[in-house]
């Protein structure tokens, strides 16, 4: 069975950057949080970056909905549709790094958040059919994805720019913040499902080393699929060196830019996965 999410007329209170998508409340096990909608199809649960849920992710998360897919925005941290700038992505993340639900700095269990977007992706999965679901996770949320494995609905995880556990020692940015548990469980998936991560970073980041990525093959081999964009000096498309945000803030949607032939390896995924393949 599918749903049709598109949104009827909108709130005054919904964002302007928001306001072609519906808003509704999800709660898992007393949990609650708002959830921004878009489309119609099988679901792709999209997590936002530091500060929050930016024009340029909700821009992201339409494009995806337009390909055909339901996308849902959980907002996590920040205030939605508040644009970008230097001291709202202080403030958030400084604020992300002491709560509860977030562990910033864990090199080998998974945050806390993810047991709720888990019981999200569940959710969403009930009300929009299909063989399964979506996932993006981006910078603090990027490795949510592995987590997110150990639940055999998620067909296409993607992390994007995976910042977690920030990278403070050489330990931590080798580190993948899952739990060694949901990793074998994720690895599995893989391996035996076909559910192959897809990564992506530029490989000028501080925040995500090579060493993660290195991490990311050793664990998973041939089953993760590593895309890593080349924001060295003097790199041939002129992506700046501090460039991080691969497919929002540091995207170029030019055909022959390589963070737009990864925005489109990822709509290829969500094809692949959640509307070429056979119910789970």
């Amino acid at each position: 069975m599918s749903s049709d999410l598109q949104p009827a007329r909108r709130a005054m209170t919904t964002p302007e950057a928001l306001a072609d998508f519906s808003k509704e409340v999800f709660t898992v096990e007393q949990v609650s949080r708002d959830v921004f909608l878009r489309g119609h199809g099988p679901a792709v649960l999209i997590v936002h970056e530091v500060p929050g849920i930016t024009p340029e992710v909700a821009h992201f998360a339409r494009q995806v909905a337009d390909k055909g897919f339901t996308v849902a925005l959980p907002s996590l941290f920040g205030r939605p549709g508040k644009p970008r700038s230097a001291l709202y992505l202080a403030s958030s993340l400084a604020r992300a790094c002491i709560r509860q639900e977030f562990f910033a700095f864990a090199r080998h269990t998974s945050s806390p958040i993810t047991d709720y977007l888990r019981g999200l992706g569940k959710l969403l999965h009930d009300r929009c059919g299909g063989p399964g679901i979506g996932f993006v996770g981006m910078c603090f949320t990027g490795n949510f994805a592995l987590a997110m494995m150990a639940d055999r609905r998620v067909l296409a995880p993607v992390l994007s720019q995976p910042s977690l556990p920030l990278a403070i020692s050489p330990a931590h940015g080798r580190a993948l913040h899952v739990s060694p548990q949901e990793l074998q469980i994720g690895r599995q998936h893989a391996i035996e499902n076909g559910c192959r991560p897809l990564a992506l970073r530029f490989t000028g980041d501080p925040t995500v080393p090579a060493s993660r990525f290195a991490s990311l093959h050793e664990q998973f081999g041939d089953a993760v699929e590593l895309i890593e964009i080349d924001s060295s000096l003097g790199n041939p498309h002129g992506i700046a060196p501090w460039a991080h945000s691969v497919l929002t803030n540091d995207r170029q949607e030019d055909p022959d830019h390589p963070t737009q032939k990864a925005f489109e390896r990822v709509i290829e995924l969500f094809q692949q996965r959640l509307i070429d393949t056979q119910p789970i």
